[in-house]
């Protein structure tokens, strides 16, 4: 129940560009024009050929969801087995809205990182308060030793804590707890521990990789005298699935859309062969896809390629960088945008519902041209 409540309180740490999906009927998106002219010279055929480099048929679309539902299943099948890492979570108590105490949250995934502390009420009051501050992690430190990375942070973590006060209160006899929201591909080996396996999202801090990031955020707040326990590891997407879990009980799948892109889902335990028979009461568990590392088919641009090219992991995170372009280069129209956005979450969907996409497809095809 404790690691319930940690978890929920990670999901109010994590960027406000998240989300948890539900199925349910889509709205019709209005079609966007964009008539460009100049006296001087007519760019028409410029936008044509973008547009043309730009297009995806609704073939290519379906051997993309094939291959990442297949992806998915090897991933489950033997760590390694795929791009898809399928991550265990070892989340498999969800909230419920009964949780009652103080806890904190931090959540680290990007140029920013947030720090936040909640009052749960139970089923009554739910959310009593809740107090959160942002910060900006210098461009150095992205570049710098771990222990300097996480003393800055446990640093951040003491001056915040230590404003403690109004209608916070520590349950008498309690530690205070903190769920940590690390959002980087991480091997999990429990509820509060997990090796990192590499830095993403233009981080390449020394020293991290190999080694277990609860022990060294535990080792800075104790360095900083902070007196406070790492209860559960999370990254952002499960931690905003468990958010959304604990005012909803239908909740199943969340996906990212921030600095980078990922999903989870909640899978039952039968249906993971890496597991070897080990499950536990609840008999499902939240499972990390990691699928910005996805990219087989995934059809990418000449200008996909010189991003990729340029970035800090040449030919890795591939989907991460396609989705980094599109969001930040505008290219693509609205609806093109849309139209990948729901692609990724219904390949999702599919190996969920274990049924064919492609009457999904062709209705999300007329619909959005």
């Amino acid at each position: 129940m404790l690691t319930a409540m940690s978890v929920a309180a990670t999901a109010t740490a994590t960027s406000p560009a998240v989300g948890s999906f539900y199925i349910r009927r889509s709205t019709r998106v209005l079609q966007l024009r964009m008539d460009v002219r100049s006296s001087a010279i007519s760019v028409s055929p410029i936008l044509t050929k973008l547009q043309k480099d730009c297009a995806t048929s609704l073939a290519v679309l379906r051997h993309v969801a094939d291959s990442m539902s297949a992806d998915m299943r090897a991933g489950l099948a033997v760590d390694g087995g795929s791009d898809l890492k399928m991550i265990l979570s070892y989340v498999d108590s969800l909230p419920t809205g009964n949780e009652k105490g103080l806890f904190y949250a931090l959540d680290l995934g990007g140029t920013n990182f947030r720090v936040l502390r909640v009052q749960l009420g139970g089923k009554d009051e739910r959310v009593i308060t809740t107090e959160f501050e942002q910060v900006f992690i210098p461009q150095e430190l992205m570049f710098a030793t771990s222990e300097e990375l996480f003393d800055f942070i446990a640093s951040v973590l003491a001056n915040f804590a230590q404003k403690e006060g109004g209608k916070f209160h520590l349950t008498p006899g309690r530690k205070r707890e903190i769920g940590f929201t690390f959002s980087f591909p991480v091997k999990q080996t429990s509820i509060d521990s997990g090796i990192l396996i590499k830095w993403t999202k233009g981080f390449a801090v020394s020293g991290t990789a190999g080694k277990d990031v609860v022990a060294c955020l535990n080792e800075a707040m104790n360095r900083k005298g902070l007196d406070m326990r790492v209860s559960a590891l999370v990254n952002d997407a499960v931690g905003t699935l468990a958010g959304a879990r604990y005012w909803d009980d239908d909740v199943m799948v969340a996906v990212i859309l921030g600095t980078g892109t990922n999903a989870c889902y909640v899978e039952r335990m039968d249906a993971i062969p890496k597991l070897q028979g080990e499950f536990s009461p609840s008999k499902s568990t939240i499972v990390n896809l990691e699928w910005g590392a996805f990219s087989k088919r995934l059809p990418l641009t000449v200008f996909d390629r010189d991003m990729d090219a340029a970035s800090i992991n040449p030919g890795e995170q591939a989907s991460s960088w396609f989705y980094y372009h599109i969001i930040l280069c505008q290219l693509l129209p609205v609806k093109c945008r849309l139209y990948i956005y729901r692609l990724l979450f219904i390949c999702c969907c599919r190996y969920l519902r274990r049924q064919s996409l492609e009457c999904t497809l062709v209705k999300l095809h007329e619909e959005l041209c």
